[in-house]
């Protein structure tokens, strides 16, 4: 079946650090972009940070030098290794394979958990 399942998600103080992992299963993370997205309270559905088939990794500004996104193909897992977390960053994330989904999607976060290739969300929160 075809499922993403993150995990990692919790509450930490500013400064600390979390490490976010996304489970797959139903197709092979070399066959597809991987993407972290996150919403915040008030905020839109934004693109956090992508890693490419290639390798080559992409990163919002406002969490370059902070979060690493890497993946293990032998376990079908992606990665969002998370530093230096601010009270800013405090949202749901979720792990979606962005070339897979319609173009067309929902504004919020939470309405695309019914698309495949998009997980059911990690909450964050991240205290001053």
């Amino acid at each position: 079946a075809l499922r993403l399942v993150e995990s990692g998600g919790g509450s930490v103080q500013a400064g600390g650090s979390l490490r976010l992992s996304c489970v797959v299963s139903g197709f092979r993370l070399d066959d597809s972009d991987m993407a972290w997205y996150r919403q915040g309270p008030g905020d839109e559905c934004e693109l956090v940070s992508l890693i490419r088939t290639d390798g080559s990794t992409y990163y919002v500004d406002f969490v370059k030098g902070r979060f690493t996104i890497t993946q293990d193909d032998s376990k079908n897992t992606v990665y969002l290794q998370m530093n230096a977390l601010k009270p800013e960053d405090t949202a749901v994330y979720y792990c979606a394979a962005p070339s897979k989904l319609p173009l067309s999607l929902p504004d919020r976060c939470a309405d695309r958990i019914d698309f495949s290739y998009w997980g059911q969300g990690t909450q964050v929160t991240v205290s001053s």
